[in-house]
């Protein structure tokens, strides 16, 4: 299942250069990513709350176009990637038919105490599936 949302990039969010910060990338990568478990039914303050969270492993970027101020993003989201206590988003960034950034994120299912475990059933979702 691949889940997309859009965002327009802020003034303040550029450098410079004009160009749209590296480091903010990660913050429209994590919006993204909200996103996605939002449409796939997965209830993550209610995970939190069972005290759950998912926490970000390894985030791999390749910045292939810069984003300037106004740019309207497409922000694409899909599984690649399953186990029991983890998995892996590839998320990519465009601007019109101009593909800005591709990422993987690799993820972890962890407890309160920021160990991995087995996902319970109740968050295993199929839209967690590649």
């Amino acid at each position: 299942m691949e889940t997309e949302c859009t965002l327009r990039v802020r003034t303040y969010e550029c450098d410079a250069y004009g160009h749209v910060n590296n480091a903010n990338y990660l913050n429209y990568l994590e919006y993204a990513r909200y996103e996605y478990l939002r449409d796939i039914g997965f209830d993550y303050l209610k995970s939190v709350k069972d005290n759950y969270g998912i926490f970000i492993a390894r985030i791999e970027i390749d910045y292939k176009i810069p984003a300037t101020t106004d740019d309207i993003m497409l922000i694409k989201t899909k599984p690649v990637k399953k186990g029991a206590a983890s998995g892996t988003l590839a998320q990519q960034i465009w601007r019109g038919d101009d593909l800005l950034i591709e990422a993987r994120v690799t993820w972890a299912f962890v407890d309160s105490n920021g160990k991995p475990v087995k996902i319970p059933p109740e968050y295993d979702l199929p839209g967690l599936k590649p």
